[in-house]
């Protein structure tokens, strides 16, 4: 019994021990196992960080994502736009590319009718070179022909005149000697009607010196030279003579710079033009004549102005003509040639002569002359 019990605890030791064995190797495996739990644990945690930075790098990436989705969109609204423009653009320059088709129709159609207008203007300004030619021709012969007259003219006209001073002296003569030595025979009519007779024959001689003044000017080679305006002026204002009855005008002088042209005949010039403003401010109770001068358009422009018995501007026309008087023989004395002098020289110096008035307010008589540094 005893026996037994020895070999049941001794095969249980054994069990024991082997289980002891195998919880030591279980032990062992559960050691190792742990530690392959921990690596496995740490791995887990390494991926989970991974994870975790990956999830945030893929949330970035998804954002990015979203944003160029948005950009996208917008990008495609406006691809959209701008395919819509094009679209419109392309409708515009259909219509365009008709109109131009049409244009360059009617540019066609105009093309050929100007050919035919060249033609017809060719042909048109051979005939218009034609008549100008024959036009020409005819001109020049026109202008020798008028030359010719004009000539002639001067010359009848200068004949005439100086015909004409024999017999005026003649009748003046004989009148005064009658008067002289027959006035007892006559009654008062008889004297008033001889010295109507020399009154007469003194204006007709006046008459004929102007005519035979305006006549010569035609002929006159102007010389031009420097003119000092102040000094011949101040020439023609001296050698003024007044009787003793008549107002003694009062110049107010300007400024008179000088000019190019031929002295002899601008002085006739200011005579006539000064002559003009005494004689017709004679009614006036003081005599005030104003001269001056003044520039415009690389040109200098003289004039007199006077306060006296003026003229209607209606008849202007008339005022620079031969023989043509604004104001009666008996109001004025004059033959009326005086202006068409002033005229006639004005205009061989290539100036320009006019005039402003008021009836019974006074006139301005204007003349334009190159300067010396035009």
């Amino acid at each position: 019994m005893k026996k037994n019990d020895s070999d049941e605890l001794i095969i249980a030791n054994r069990e024991i021990a082997f289980q002891n064995e195998e919880k030591e190797d279980r032990a062992a495996e559960l050691v190792i196992a742990n530690k392959e739990l921990l690596f496995q644990n740490e791995e887990k945690e390494n991926r989970a960080a991974e994870l975790i930075i990956a999830n945030k790098e893929l949330a970035f990436q998804n954002q990015e994502k979203e944003n160029r989705a948005a950009e996208l969109i917008i990008a495609n609204k406006e691809l959209a736009f701008q395919n819509q423009e094009k679209e419109n653009r392309a409708a515009e320059l259909i219509i365009a590319n008709k109109e131009l088709a049409f244009q360059n129709q009617e540019k066609e159609k105009r093309a050929e009718e100007l050919i035919i207008a060249n033609r017809e203007l060719k042909n048109a300004e051979d005939d218009i070179r034609k008549l100008n030619d024959e036009l020409e021709q005819k001109v020049i012969e026109r202008t020798e022909q008028l030359e010719s007259v004009n000539k002639e003219l001067e010359s009848f006209s200068y004949s005439v005149s100086h015909d004409l001073r024999a017999p005026i002296r003649a009748i003046n003569g004989y009148t005064k000697i009658i008067v002289e030595d027959y006035a007892e025979k006559f009654d008062e009519d008889g004297i008033k009607i001889l010295q109507s007779i020399i009154n007469n024959s003194k204006k007709m001689g006046l008459l004929i010196d102007d005519l035979l003044a305006f006549s010569k000017l035609g002929r006159k080679q102007v010389t031009v030279s420097e003119i000092n305006m102040t000094d011949l002026v101040n020439a023609v204002r001296e050698e003024l003579v007044f009787e003793d009855a008549e107002n003694i005008p009062e110049f107010e002088m300007g400024h008179l710079p000088s000019a190019s042209g031929d002295k002899s005949l601008i002085k006739q010039v200011w005579i006539n033009l000064v002559s003009n403003a005494i004689k017709y401010s004679r009614h006036q109770i003081k005599t005030n004549i104003e001269i001056g001068a003044y520039t415009k358009d690389n040109l200098e422009i003289y004039y007199v102005k006077d306060k006296g018995a003026g003229f209607d501007m209606q008849y202007y026309d008339k005022l620079f003509g031969v023989f043509q008087r604004l104001h009666s023989q008996e109001e004025f004395e004059g033959t009326g040639i005086g202006l068409a002098i002033v005229q006639k020289i004005v205009h061989r110096h290539n100036g320009t002569v006019w005039a402003e008035s008021k009836l019974n307010e006074g006139s301005c008589f204007y003349f334009s002359l190159p300067g010396i540094n035009h």
